[in-house]
């Protein structure tokens, strides 16, 4: 109670703004990091147990995306209704009980059932974790911050690179099912983090938090305005093709290595590390340069590098290649969702940002419930992940070519209406 008593005075001070990122960083790892690129890691010894084909195993993921693409819209006008710190909790407590009942399931109807469960609280993170950074940063730093935020999705595959395969070879055949029950445990200290040390906006800023009937009414308009701007559906069609193509190379990322290519678990661990890393390190380049740049650019930047690392993967290279694939790709696809809610920060106001995002994110849901099942059936047609990782690269040049394409929201928009950063004393 002493340590909650003394944040409103906390967050007069500029320099909480880096603890709130923190925060949605650690969040976005919680949820998407660990529930998503876990489910890679996990894949192969849970395939096994559960007798699962390619297609079937893709539509776990695809039942994933489901449940994240149902909360992907619902989530940012929760936000923008509640404030996101309720959002985000409840969404990371959610998230924790979909992956404990990932590792109960003992077949494919419960495991779909649980992996839509934990879709849905996945959607209830991301976009309120995203668009945060408009509340308590300034454009020129919103880029930068928002790509931090997003990047923590790269944690997971750091810490399920390395763990997983320990877990799995300490535990024995029930080791995929120790794995998600560990995942579901670091997703509740982050909800917990989240609900004592989260805040909605500078605690200085213009109060919002108790809106008039007028401006309550106004949230159900938020949609129609969204759905009105061209803008919005050019981005959420960018969005689309992200998430078709980049879900379909992590998903059979520890598949492809161990079954195709021959590699032992602990060698494709390693890789899956030196992807997390990399977006570790890289995720914060990538924002800068998209202050500097503007947001299309760079997305389409970071586009044609992902198509390069996914035709690395679909020619079997050696094991040099492969490490180059896993830096390309790392450095730049964990960034994306933090660019996307800055380019919603850029050219919408601080309300409609929220309902904006989830917009968008419903795109990048429908691609992640697609490329998984396509990629299993490719898979199951061709016997071999190559033609998948083809399928993959194409997919990211052609969401190249339309995010080249994205106007610059930062030459067009008006004055930004956002809570104002209190500066420090």
């Amino acid at each position: 109670m002493r340590c909650r008593s003394h944040l409103p005075s906390l967050t007069t001070h500029s320099g909480y703004r880096w603890v709130i990122l923190a925060i949605g960083f650690l969040g976005i790892f919680g949820a998407a990091g660990l529930s998503r690129f876990g489910y890679s890691a996990v894949l192969p010894e849970m395939q096994i147990a559960l007798d699962l084909s390619g297609a079937a195993s893709g539509s776990l993921a695809s039942w994933n995306l489901a449940g994240y693409t149902v909360m992907a819209l619902v989530g940012g006008f929760l936000a923008a209704r509640f404030g996101p710190r309720k959002v985000v909790t409840i969404g990371m407590v959610v998230t924790a009980a979909g992956m404990l009942l990932t590792g109960f399931s003992g077949g494919l109807a419960t495991a779909s059932a649980a992996r839509f469960l934990t879709g849905i609280g996945n959607g209830l993170v991301m976009a309120p974790s995203v668009i945060l950074m408009s509340a308590w940063f300034e454009t020129r730093q919103l880029g930068l911050a928002s790509a931090i935020a997003s990047s923590g999705t790269g944690l997971g595959l750091v810490v399920a690179g390395p763990v997983v395969p320990r877990i799995i070879e300490s535990t024995g055949d029930a080791g995929w099912r120790v794995a998600w029950y560990f995942f579901a445990a670091v997703a509740l200290v982050m909800a917990i983090i989240t609900a004592l040390f989260e805040r909605d906006r500078p605690y200085q800023a213009p109060i919002e938090s108790t809106p008039s009937r007028q401006q309550k009414r106004s949230v159900r308009t938020d949609l129609v305005s969204v759905l009105r701007s061209g803008y919005a559906w050019h981005l959420g069609s960018v969005y689309f093709l992200y998430g078709f193509a980049y879900l379909i190379y992590y998903t059979f990322f520890q598949k492809r290595l161990t079954t195709d290519l021959g590699l032992s678990s602990e060698t494709a661990g390693n890789l899956f590390l030196i992807a997390g890393a990399a977006s570790l390190v890289f995720g914060v380049f990538w924002g800068a340069v998209s202050d500097r740049m503007g947001r299309g650019r760079t997305l389409a930047a970071v586009f044609v590098a992902d198509a390069a690392a996914a035709c690395l993967f679909a020619f079997r290279p050696g094991l040099a290649g492969l490490v180059v694939s896993a830096v390309i790709f790392g450095s730049g696809v964990f960034s994306v969702p933090g660019l996307m809610g800055a380019a919603c920060g850029d050219r919408f106001d601080a309300k409609l940002a929220y309902a904006a995002f989830g917009f968008v994110t419903f795109f990048i849901g429908a691609g992640q419930a697609l490329g998984p099942y396509v990629g299993g059936l490719l898979e199951d047609g061709f016997g071999s992940l190559g033609p998948s990782y083809l399928v993959s690269a194409g997919a990211f040049i052609l969401g190249a070519v339309a995010a080249f394409l994205l106007p610059d929201a930062r030459l067009s928009r008006g004055p930004a209406v956002r809570a104002v950063t209190p500066q420090g004393p």
